[in-house]
């Protein structure tokens, strides 16, 4: 491949550093704005991909990162490690602005990035790939220039030691997992999601082994995620909960208050989660209409929202009609944003006066922006829900 010389200017929505050489724009991952670098590159029609050979000129955001896999194994788990903190705010906000412009066509200034209180052991939540070696399960993370490749994790200091501790014992009980070439596993301090395998005969002794665990669930190869095993009988399940605790609180806040600003009387809360949105808007006096997929999410929300509002157990497309009209509805969708259909109701006639908008990709929010052409923006706030990942979690807030 070919050598260049390059100058990193910014960073990318995928934490790359992004420079041009040679009329093209270059991608160069562990790079910082402030950075020459000599690399190696590949090209393509419209950009080019870079691995850096030797820095000439280091940025001075530029720290030392904490990880070890981070160097030694490419941990394609965090991308800006090698950021100083101030600089990765500064790139989320160069991130959340350039993707409004580029894909929503709209101009907004960088927006201001709420802090997160802690830089590491933040994650409550964490997802690694298994592969069985020489008879034994090892658990790890890709890294990030191989996706096929796993290493093995000794440690993760953005993850919290307690979550950490039920993985390792889980691990010291793998004998008893499925037999398969390769899983899934996600890890909360009480709960393990599997993902793999056609049969579990040991799944009861594997709970009984591990204490730690409130609840064990399954997606079994081409089968629906289940509840195997429970020590509760209020088993919640994987739905969708923030993985910064410290930080969550203070993004939950903001969205009610952008709510409430509009002195609501019927709000609809889509894709709820666990309600926590919904019941605050509720005890606020608004009647709200919760929607959410996963039915067990739904059923516990429906239980404690007062009489007047409602939890629907569906999709939100499939929903939404009948839930309008509304004053405000608040979105929080998945990484992948809304469904087309949902952006077209809303901009529909009876769509609502305002929209608070909660995304964890700038990319979809920009692009679900642009499909809502009757709203104008009134704020964009971000969160860095995050730290030592390019990833940022986005409110929005439109009016009609």
């Amino acid at each position: 491949m070919p050598e260049a010389e390059i100058d990193i200017d910014s960073i990318a929505a995928g934490g790359d550093g992004v420079g041009r050489m040679n009329g093209l724009v270059a991608f160069v991952p562990r790079t910082a704005p402030g950075d020459r670098a000599r690399i190696r590159y590949a090209s393509g029609r419209r950009f080019a991909r870079g691995e850096v050979l030797r820095l000439l000129r280091e940025s001075p955001t530029r720290t030392a990162p904490s990880c070890p896999h981070y160097l030694a194994d490419r941990c394609g788990g965090c991308q800006i490690q090698h950021l100083s903190y101030p600089a990765q705010l500064e790139a989320k906000a160069q991130i959340v602005r350039d993707a409004f412009a580029r894909i929503g066509h709209r101009e907004i200034p960088p927006p201001e990035v709420v802090p997160s209180p802690a830089q590491w052991r933040y994650r409550t939540k964490l997802t690694l790939a298994m592969r069985r070696r020489a008879g034994h399960w090892i658990a790890g993370l890709h890294p990030y220039d191989d996706p096929s490749a796993v290493f093995p994790l000794t440690d993760c200091p953005i993850t919290a030691e307690s979550v950490l501790a039920v993985w390792r014992s889980i691990l010291s009980h793998s004998s008893l997992l499925p037999s398969a070439a390769e899983l899934r596993g996600a890890v909360r301090v009480d709960a393990f999601t599997l993902e793999g395998g056609s049969r579990w005969d040991h799944s009861a002794e594997f709970f009984a082994s591990v204490p730690e665990l409130s609840e064990l669930w399954w997606a079994p190869d081409d089968a629906p995620l289940r509840l195997l095993h429970a020590r509760t009988p209020d088993a919640l399940g994987p739905s969708f909960a923030q993985v910064n605790a410290g930080l969550a609180s203070t993004l939950h806040a903001y969205v009610v208050d952008r709510a409430w600003v509009y002195e609501p009387s019927r709000v609809i809360d889509a894709y709820s989660g666990r309600g926590a949105t919904a019941l605050a808007l509720a005890e606020r006096g608004a009647t709200v209409t919760a929607i959410e997929s996963d039915a067990v999410a739904a059923a516990w929300v429906a239980e404690r929202l007062p009489m007047g509002s409602r939890s629907i157990a569906g999709r939100v497309e499939d929903a939404l009609s009948d839930a309008l009209p509304a004053d405000v509805a608040i979105l929080n969708p998945p990484r992948a944003g809304v469904d087309a259909t949902v952006t077209e109701i809303l901009a529909g006639p009876e769509g609502p006066r305002a929209i608070v908008y909660v995304s964890c990709d700038p990319a979809t929010l920009a692009r679900d922006v642009a499909r809502l052409a009757p709203y104008s923006i009134a704020s964009v706030r971000a969160f860095d829900m995050f730290p030592q990942t390019a990833h940022v979690e986005t409110v929005c807030e439109l009016t009609r």
